[in-house]
Formats: structure tokens, C-alpha cells, sequence
């Protein structure tokens, strides 16, 4: 598998570049997925001053702020890896209040954040009218594979010591599910763009012609 070095500014301005290259008169609805070792926040918030220099207005979104409550998500127990996978994330209202409003004829309101999941309750934030031409980045782990429309992939992508090295002890139990997301969903083939990220201060881009012909 065939990687291109790069720095972090480089990547940035990269992705930057191909977000604001996408038609002017329409939303662009970004995901930048990986585990949290792999910091997708970070990459998200970096990518927000480039994108608004270039002309494009932004709005941020956590994956993380649209969990479903406890009483659903932690059903099965607080170390469960597949309700991990399966139910925590509530994807029904991440698509509802975030992306099919920038559908093409849509109303452009989305609301940045929905639930606390550290005290469980609704957040009370406003929504944010964004601008024909706008971004949502959203960052967030496991996003593929789940039929949410994204016009921009990418995926930070961790071999498993570099995952299981970068996962805190009390958090190893959702491994298998990022086993389980590998396996099923395939996001270095999902993705747009993806990032080899073991070594942050190593980056590489996965070559697109050479995961094309696997």
C-alpha cells in the first residue's frame, strides 16, 4: 500500500483545497472520522481559518455531541464494544439536524450540538444559518458505513499497535469495535481521502489510484 509523506500544515492546506475546489453555490458536509487516538477534533478545528480565508463560512460539529441519552446508549452496560458501535451515536438526529438541511434545497439551519453526554441532558445551543457555499466539518469515529451523506471523506487511519497504544486502559474495551469497523465498513476504501496517521508528527496520505485497485 503506497503512502505520500506529508506535514500537518501541508495536510491541512490540502484538504482545505479540495473543500473550497467543491461548487460555490452549494453546502459542503465534511467527516473527518478516525479513532479518538487519532485526534479527528484536532484535524477539524484546523481545518476551520483555512476554509473561512478561502472564502468559506464553517460550522463545527461533534459526533460527540449527538450521543443517544444513557438509558439508550449504555443499555447493555458501559463496556459493551458492539452497543459501542451499533447504538451510541445518534444517527437518525446528526442527519435530521445537521446534514439533510444542507441538502441541495434545504434550509441551511443546523444545530452544532444536541446532547451532553457528561451530564445527560440537551445541550441548549442555538442553530446556525449557514450560508449557501458553507461547511459543516463534522468530526467523529466510526461515521462510515452508516448512510450518512458526506460530500468530503477523511479518514485518519491507525494501524492496531499504534490504536492500541494510543487508547487509554480504561477505554480498550471499545478495540473490538474498532476491529469490527475495520473489517465491515473498510473506511480506507470508504474514504475520500485517508490519512495514515500512527506518528502524528509522520503523516501520509494513502495513494487513491493504488487503493482504487485493490
Amino acid at each position: 500500500m503506497r503512502a505520500r509523506p506529508i506535514s500537518r500544515d501541508g495536510l491541512v492546506g490540502e484538504l482545505a483545497e479540495l473543500i473550497a475546489g467543491r461548487p460555490g453555490d452549494a453546502w459542503v458536509r465534511v467527516a473527518v472520522d478516525g479513532a479518538p487516538a487519532a485526534r479527528p477534533e484536532a484535524l477539524a478545528d484546523e481545518l476551520v481559518a483555512p476554509l473561512r480565508l478561502r472564502g468559506r463560512p464553517v460550522v463545527r460539529v461533534s459526533a460527540g455531541d449527538y450521543l443517544r441519552p444513557a438509558s439508550l446508549r449504555l443499555e447493555h452496560g458501559r463496556t459493551d464494544p458492539d452497543a459501542f458501535y451499533e447504538d451510541w451515536l445518534d444517527v437518525s438526529a446528526l442527519r435530521r439536524e445537521v446534514l439533510e438541511p444542507l441538502d441541495a434545497g434545504g434550509s441551511g439551519r443546523v444545530l452544532p450540538a444536541l446532547w451532553d453526554s457528561r451530564v445527560d441532558r440537551a445541550y441548549r445551543a442555538p442553530y446556525e444559518d449557514l450560508p449557501r457555499g458553507g461547511v459543516a466539518l463534522v468530526d467523529g469515529t466510526l461515521l462510515l458505513g452508516r448512510g450518512l451523506t458526506f460530500d468530503v471523506s477523511v479518514h485518519l487511519w491507525l494501524s492496531a499497535g499504534a490504536l492500541e497504544r494510543g487508547t487509554p486502559e480504561d477505554e480498550r474495551w471499545r478495540l473490538p469495535a474498532y476491529e469490527r469497523y475495520e473489517r465491515e465498513v473498510h473506511p480506507q476504501e470508504a474514504a475520500d481521502v485517508v490519512v495514515r496517521a500512527d506518528h502524528p508528527a509522520r503523516l501520509a496520505v494513502l495513494d487513491v489510484h493504488d487503493r482504487a485497485r485493490r
